[in-house]
């Protein structure tokens, strides 16, 4: 019998269309699940994600941001702290005045004590033409920026504003100006200089004495002594040794006492004054006699006297002895003469 058509069986598809079925699937089955499940990680399903949460519930979370709009350096209320902190600072003005005739380099040393504003200018006059003129600024071999210049005439002005605020801001600073030869003004910051007593302090064994070392104009924020034991500083600690105290009626000065001074104490003391912007120290020698010491001169004036006496004795001694032969020579001479004068009558 022959089969009807309508009845007839279906067939297969070929072997090499059923991966192609598959793949498409697997894709719909793919899609629908993603237009329902949105935010899923596209490596863990919602269940296996739900139960890892449930899992580590219990762990501490870690919060990171990178903020893009803040400065690389110092973020925005830091910048105004600092600009209103300086804002109130003294300001330092301080010129040179340069020729093109000038033979030596011109130099002006300033005593900075504390933070300030400082504002160097440099005033060159030439016959030339101004506008020809080199201009730098530096700081030791650091060349600097951000400096003006104005010219007015033949007189060319240059300045340049900054401010110290700690100890690496010190130092020189120096404008050149080159036209057919180089002029260099120079500005010497420092801190205020300390002083002391230049000439050795002289005392005895058992007496006290006290080494003072003051400051003029000036008001340090501490001072320490130390003294000097062949090249390194040993610091005085007065809380260790009793004989040692360290006072000072103002702030600008300091006066180290020292008690029962024995030959040991002798040497060199240094007093240190701190300041904002540095440091400054002077040197007190102190040199410490026995009382034998001061009996030496005298002892050899006394040696002397004696030794003196003693020549003059002997000289006295020598010239009597001869005085007395002198006189026993004439006598036996008289006596001779007048034996033979005895003689000559008898006969």
């Amino acid at each position: 019998m022959r089969a009807l058509p309508g009845l007839r069986g279906l067939r297969g598809p070929p072997p090499l269309q059923l991966p192609l079925l598959l793949l498409c699937l697997l894709a719909a089955v793919r899609r629908s699940w993603a237009d329902g499940n949105t935010t899923a990680s596209p490596l863990t399903s919602l269940p296996i994600r739900e139960e890892m949460m449930t899992k580590y519930s219990n762990l501490s979370l870690g919060s990171h941001n990178i903020s893009l709009t803040a400065s690389p350096l110092t973020t925005l209320p830091i910048q105004e702290e600092m600009m209103t902190k300086y804002s109130n600072l003294p300001l330092e003005s301080h010129n040179i005045t340069l020729t093109e005739h000038s033979s030596v380099p011109a130099e002006k040393n300033i005593t900075l004590e504390q933070p300030s504003k400082i504002k160097l200018t440099c005033q060159f006059t030439t016959s030339g033409d101004v506008n020809s003129v080199n201009v730098t600024w530096r700081k030791g071999d650091e060349q600097l920026e951000n400096y003006c210049i104005n010219v007015t005439g033949n007189i060319l002005y240059t300045q340049y504003m900054f401010t110290i605020i700690n100890g690496k801001q010190m130092g020189s600073y120096s404008c050149f100006l080159e036209e057919e030869k180089e002029q260099r003004g120079t500005f010497n910051f420092r801190v205020p200089e300390v002083q002391g007593k230049h000439k050795p302090l002289i005392t005895y064994v058992g007496d006290s004495t006290v080494l003072i070392c003051k400051c003029q104009h000036c008001s340090p924020l501490n001072w320490t002594w130390y003294s000097s034991n062949g090249s390194i500083q040993v610091p005085v600690d007065v809380h260790v040794n009793d004989k040692y105290a360290i006072n000072g009626t103002n702030a600008n000065e300091t006066r180290l006492k020292i008690m029962q001074l024995s030959e040991e104490d002798k040497g060199s003391y240094w007093c240190h004054a701190v300041f904002q912007l540095g440091e400054s120290q002077e040197r007190v020698e102190l040199v410490v006699l026995s009382y034998l010491v001061p009996l030496k001169p005298f002892l050899g004036i006394a040696v002397e006297v004696i030794i003196l006496v003693a020549i003059i004795l002997f000289c006295e001694m020598y010239t009597q002895k001869k005085k007395m032969h002198t006189d026993d020579g004439k006598e036996f001479e008289q006596v001779e003469q007048l034996t033979g004068n005895q003689m000559i009558a008898t006969a």
